[in-house]
């Protein structure tokens, strides 16, 4: 399979490349108007040239950049605010999105005749850069501004969603809007359904070229770039929709390890019993292998942990929300004297993930994943019905 992101489709237009009547607005935007784009390391060409590079060498007037989480060069830790400046490379201004404020501000727009998103996600809805887009296109559409997105491929494919829908009592900035934690939508397909939830304008979309609904990111043969510092390869995005809800807990997801999101443990695990019992539930796609590693950083920084490694055997099988899910019961009833929920103010951390009290209260009251699989497939229709109507490629 050969795709091309829609930054190539762009720098392509604007090099006067053939444009289709449809795409003829957008692609008069990006050679007209002065642009201001919201991106990070991960918007690179299929020639790993970078976005601002790459849009300022093909001609377009780029005259701001936005920052969100991480910043604009990526270099930023989690959670940490991103200030404003000038980016060290182009000289041009630099607002945070991840600071004071996470829209940006009428000042921040001035002079402005279109915003670029061009952020690779990672098919998670608690994923911030998604709530970033958000955030963007109601701030744009309360001072006319266009939105234009530069689509890229969804890197766990756009078949299949899984996990509850968000509820709205639990709305924040790791998931605004009513969509199940692993979506399958692409980052254009997102925005059309921001708009339809009431965020901002309909947006214009560089799709894709090349990538279809059922293609994983090793399918696409483009290179990965890390949208994040814990994201170093598409096999920790593929497992990252399930093993991200440890952050709701005390055991180690393990950041500040080479493996995040792909090992998880605690000082008082059990390797070998952790992993015959994860086992023994035949998840699809995935066998679990007992190991110990010691943090660096976050929890458990410096002790060891024993716990897993979970190895995808099969990625178009594998479901990363339910053995996410499966791993939580686990820890649970193996380790019940341990093992904790955490806090987040006045709320469980792992409910804000989930977008609901259900993943957690099912595995206090001791249900399955297989059970809750079913009933989040059994809750799914309406919202695969509305992104099918919203979807760009087949």
């Amino acid at each position: 399979m050969k795709v091309r992101n829609g930054l190539d489709v762009a720098t392509g237009w604007l090099r006067r490349e053939r444009v289709d009547p449809h795409h003829s607005e957008v692609a008069d935007l990006l050679r007209r108007g002065r642009l201001g784009l919201i991106t990070n390391p991960s918007a690179v060409t299929v020639d790993l040239v970078s976005a601002p590079d790459a849009l300022r060498a093909a001609g377009a007037r780029l005259v701001a950049l936005f920052g969100p989480e991480h910043g604009v060069r990526g270099e930023i830790a989690d959670g940490v605010k991103v200030p404003h400046g000038k980016d060290p490379r182009t000289g041009i201004p630099q607002w945070s999105l991840y600071g004071e404020t996470r829209a940006p501000t009428p000042e921040m727009l001035q002079g402005l005749d279109a915003l670029v998103f061009d952020i690779q996600d990672v098919g998670a809805r608690f994923y911030t850069f998604s709530s970033t887009l958000s955030h963007v296109m109601s701030a744009a559409a309360a001072v006319h501004l266009p939105v234009i997105i530069l689509d890229r491929p969804n890197p766990l494919g756009g078949v299949r969603a899984e996990g509850p829908i968000l509820e709205p009592e639990h709305a924040t900035f790791v998931g605004l809007h009513p969509i199940p934690i692993r979506h399958a939508a692409t980052v254009g397909e997102l925005g059309r359904l921001w708009n339809q939830f009431g965020a901002g304008e309909e947006p214009l979309i560089v799709p894709c070229e090349g990538w279809r609904r059922d293609a994983l990111w090793h399918d696409t043969g483009l290179s990965w770039v890390p949208p994040s510092p814990n994201m170093p390869t598409p096999d920790v995005a593929l497992v990252y929709p399930g093993t991200c809800l440890l952050e709701g807990t005390n055991v180690s997801e393990a950041r500040g390890t080479a493996c995040p999101f792909l090992w998880f443990g605690a000082p008082w695990v059990d390797a070998e019993a952790l992993a015959d019992r994860l086992n023994a539930e035949d998840l699809p796609g995935a066998r679990f292998r007992p190991l110990r590693f010691r943090p660096s950083a976050s929890k458990f920084s410096g002790e060891t942990c024993a716990g897993c490694h979970i190895h995808v055997t099969d990625r178009d099988a594998f479901r990363p929300v339910a053995t996410g899910v499966a791993i939580l019961s686990a820890l649970r009833h193996s380790y019940p004297d341990q093992f904790q929920w955490r806090q987040a103010g006045t709320r469980h951390a792992v409910d804000r993930l989930a977008g609901s009290t259900a993943i957690r209260e099912n595995i206090d009251a001791g249900r399955s994943w297989r059970d809750m699989s079913r009933e989040w497939e059994t809750r799914a229709g309406l919202y695969r019905r509305r992104l099918a109507r919203l979807e760009l490629y087949r």
